[in-house]
């Protein structure tokens, strides 16, 4: 969902779009929740996301250097490009034997 904006001097600024990201294992624990929120410029990267995340919900931040990103259910470098509506999921690492 994108939001048109208009800056104070009446010029349009990039739209805003709300991020509902999934979260998974520790990262549901330490949120208390299954998906949090972010409100964002539209076009941002997922390397602005993750930071955007650590903002927006702090307790989250140490863990977010070290988790993996998904969009649409497919895993996504730093640079890739998020797009209004895509299907965001933030997933820990995780070890075993």
């Amino acid at each position: 969902m994108t939001v048109p904006q208009v800056g104070p001097s009446g010029v349009q600024t990039p739209p805003l779009m709300i991020v509902r990201v999934f979260l998974f294992a520790a990262l549901r624990e330490r949120a208390g929740a299954r998906e949090v929120a972010v409100e964002a410029p539209a076009g941002i990267t997922v390397g602005v996301l993750r930071g955007l995340i650590a903002a927006a919900h702090p307790v989250l931040a140490p863990l977010l250097p070290n988790a993996a990103l998904a969009i649409n259910e497919s895993y996504a470098t730093d640079e890739f490009v998020i797009q209004p509506g895509d299907a965001v999921a933030l997933i820990p690492p995780v070890s075993g034997g």
